[in-house]
């Protein structure tokens, strides 16, 4: 998701399509706190882990 995020910002940012980059940032946020509550071992969608 934060990949994903990154490469809308980059297209938003290059292109000047603002919406591309307001998704994007919103992709990152999310992204970031998904991981961030992953790594301090809260189950995230139902899942312990990704693997």
């Amino acid at each position: 998701m934060i990949a994903l995020g990154l490469i809308l910002l980059v297209i938003g940012l290059v292109t000047g399509i603002s919406l591309l980059w307001t998704i994007g940032v919103i992709l990152v946020a999310i992204g970031a706190i998904l991981w961030l509550l992953g790594a301090a071992g809260h189950a995230v969608g139902g899942r312990t882990h990704y693997w």
